[in-house]
């Protein structure tokens, strides 16, 4: 018997963004990943990170994950258990990432492939691609994303929104633009069967998709194809994953999320991420009532960090006691660094504070809000020390909601929010935090019902 597994190696956490019910891995032990490809749901994601590691060292996490994938695909494979696996490299949705690094890698590890794609559009993020050219809806405007923020990146810059000349730039002349294979919209939308089939020698592919159809109606014919035998790798979103998943909807709706909170009680937000779209939501949700702001002032860390952590904490817990939610966010001035890998070593200093932050906060929480993609990654793997999550669903569109098991040591039933920096508009994380705060019955409690329980282990 052989079935299909979709498995995701996402270089943050937030891919999950359009799925639910589905597992997160922190670890990638080939017992780890064994227990995610016996799961119940089509596919599974293995949080690697890299996004916040130089290349080499996110090349070779990328290759430990694919070495033990190997070993578990063969050991089911000898008990006889077959399964075929879609790959999926998922990155950020404005074009941020180890690419080729990570592709690279993945072919050399568990190829040949006879193609890998380029499918970056993320639709609930306003994010497409048309003629060959990504875009990004800004004040309600398509631009192409070199003209953004996200392409002067210190890390991961770049000065093509055309997806060809954007590959040729990134391989650094390896693959030419005129070598990229294109599937315009017309393509998409109409019957590409025998071009998947005539695919060969892990040709190169960008991808045009404008609404969520379309990449419904694509991954459909790439799932037969691979049902044929084409082995086929991807760099996507999040919105590829919705349409090769063809998951139903999720159980409880995101103005639902609030049966989650714990006793009623107030939450916490944690902001690492500096981009600009999340310091303007984190001015809309300091306007909020019933929110206390804790600024980082990352200029502390080194010199004072057992005093500011205590400070910190202090701050955090008297909030709580007076029953609001206290918004621990860093300090929001972009620093310059000479080079990268002293802008990535600032970063996790910066992360290892904040998590030391999560391990403290009160036990009596009602929810955890995390901002920003690495930020959320070192939430789930460190601060809260979870091996795997299963994702409820999302309390805002992009914005995963997971939870911690019953029986954690410190916030048993804690449920956390993933959400993206680069994610809804500005009011988008108050309102993330107002599904979850307000109150449910005039006594205040938001008591979780039965039926809507879902696990989520270490």
């Amino acid at each position: 018997m052989t079935d299909t597994k979709i498995i995701v190696l996402d270089d943050d956490p937030t891919g999950s963004q359009t799925v639910h019910s589905c597992l997160l891995l922190t670890r990638w032990d080939a017992a780890t990943l064994q227990e995610a490809l016996l799961d119940d749901a089509p596919l599974f994601f293995v949080l690697t990170n890299t996004r916040g590691m130089d290349a080499a060292r996110a090349a070779a996490v990328t290759g430990e994950v694919c070495d033990n994938l190997k070993l578990a695909l063969a050991d089911l494979a000898a008990g006889g258990r077959r399964i075929q696996p879609i790959l999926v490299s998922r990155s950020d949705s404005t074009l941020r990432g180890h690419y080729p690094v990570e592709t690279d890698v993945i072919a050399e590890k568990l190829g040949p492939f006879d193609a890998h794609f380029l499918v970056p559009a993320f639709f609930e993020g306003g994010r497409y691609t048309r003629d060959g050219v990504h875009y990004l809806m800004v004040d309600g405007k398509p631009t192409p994303v070199h003209e953004t923020e996200f392409a002067r990146d210190s890390v991961f810059g770049y000065r093509h929104s055309y997806l060809p000349a954007y590959v040729e730039e990134k391989t650094r002349g390896r693959i030419k633009s005129g070598d990229v294979e294109r599937f315009r919209l017309e393509d998409v939308r109409g019957d590409v069967t025998a071009r998947l089939l005539g695919l060969t020698g892990n040709r190169c592919c960008v991808v045009d998709a404008e609404t969520q159809a379309d990449l419904d109606h694509f991954a459909a014919q790439v799932e037969a194809a691979a049902g044929q035998g084409k082995r086929f790798l991807f760099r996507s979103a999040a919105s590829l994953l919705t349409a090769l998943a063809g998951l139903p909807p999720q159980p409880v709706a995101a103005e639902g999320m609030r049966v989650y909170t714990r006793e009623g009680r107030p939450g916490a937000v944690i902001v690492g991420s500096h981009v600009k779209k999340t310091t303007a939501q984190l001015e809309r949700l300091l306007a909020e009532p019933g929110v206390t702001a804790l600024e980082v002032d990352v200029d502390r860390i080194q010199p004072e960090r057992a005093r500011l952590l205590a400070d910190i904490l202090a701050r955090a817990a008297a909030a709580h006691a007076a029953g609001l939610t206290p918004v621990v966010f860093t300090s929001r001035v972009e620093r310059q660094f000479p080079d990268q890998a002293e802008r990535l070593a600032f970063g996790e200093a910066v992360s290892a504070f904040l998590m030391d932050v999560v391990r403290g906060l009160p036990p009596t929480l009602g929810f955890l809000v995390s901002k920003g993609g690495i930020t959320s990654n070192d939430v789930l793997s460190d601060g809260l020390a979870l091996r795997t999550a299963r994702v409820l669903g999302q309390v805002l569109a992009g914005c995963s909601v997971v939870r911690c098991p019953a029986d954690h040591p410190r916030f048993p039933d804690l449920p956390v929010v993933i959400f993206p920096g680069n994610v809804g508009d500005d009011a988008a994380l108050a309102t993330v935090v107002r599904r979850f705060a307000e109150k449910v019955s005039p006594g205040g409690s938001a008591r979780h019902n039965p039926r809507h329980e879902a696990c989520l282990s270490l």
